[in-house]
């Protein structure tokens, strides 16, 4: 799960991933968030501490969100409680460290122009496609579920299965949609959008909606939508498995 990112060459997370990770309403991590920002004893502190963004829904409209530095997370999760709050409060904890940790000593590098760019952009996919080919045999579980956050492929739901029983969850296609509705990841409702990614879904970057178009015998064109799994949502979905096994 990508934990962390970079933003203005600074370390951070976003409401978004916090609300998600923790189980928690989107709105009210916000809530969260906007009150201490209004707060007013040390309100300069916490404003430097949050930045607003945007994110598209699965409706393409623009709505609010929110990115978080180190600090400002440790004072929206300490509300937090119990063993596996506390859990992911380390790992995201670890994440902010390594992550301003390479910053700091050079190990990640923002491209500036745009020849570093091309450059960066053809090393991450040459390294990919060499992780990509040892995956099978070679590589542990979660070296497995890093490698693919960085890849452009998206791949089908029954794909996602294999690979998940490839690295022991009992699994088929048709108990991972099911999972998937379940779980708030694809809309359980019968009709045009059945299976099709969630508004949650489609904001954390886990799936992509991939149409085609193809002409039936009464001259109909008819469009399909298909839900494709990204690479940060094969991260995120092997992980999530790997944690529950």
């Amino acid at each position: 799960m990508e934990f962390v990112e970079i933003k203005d060459k600074q370390a951070v997370t976003s409401s978004l991933q916090v609300a998600d990770t923790f189980d928690k309403q989107h709105k009210d991590v916000i809530e969260a968030i906007e009150n201490k920002i209004q707060s007013a004893e040390n309100s300069a502190d916490y404003q430097s501490m949050f930045s607003q963004g945007t994110y598209r829904d699965r409706r393409n409209r623009k709505q609010k969100m929110y990115y978080m530095n180190r600090d400002g997370f440790t004072f929206i999760a300490f509300g937090f409680t119990g063993k596996k709050a506390d859990k992911f409060k380390l790992k995201y904890i670890d994440a902010f460290n390594e992550m301003e940790h390479s910053l700091q000593t050079g190990g990640f590098k923002i491209p500036t122009t745009m020849s570093e760019a091309l450059r960066l952009a053809a090393d991450q996919s040459e390294t990919i496609e060499k992780q990509q080919l040892q995956l099978a045999e070679q590589a542990p579980k979660a070296l497995f579920a890093d490698s693919v956050a960085a890849s452009h492929t998206t791949i089908l739901v029954g794909l996602l299965a294999k690979i998940l029983r490839q690295n022991g969850v009992d699994i088929g296609q048709n108990r991972l949609f099911k999972w998937l509705r379940a779980n708030g990841y694809l809309i359980s409702r019968q009709g045009s959008d059945f299976n099709s990614p969630t508004q949650r879904s489609m904001a954390l970057g886990l799936f992509e909606i991939k149409e085609s178009t193809h002409i039936d015998s009464n001259g109909v064109t008819i469009t399909k939508k298909t839900s494709k799994v990204t690479g940060k949502g094969q991260q995120y979905f092997i992980n999530k498995f790997l944690q529950m096994a």
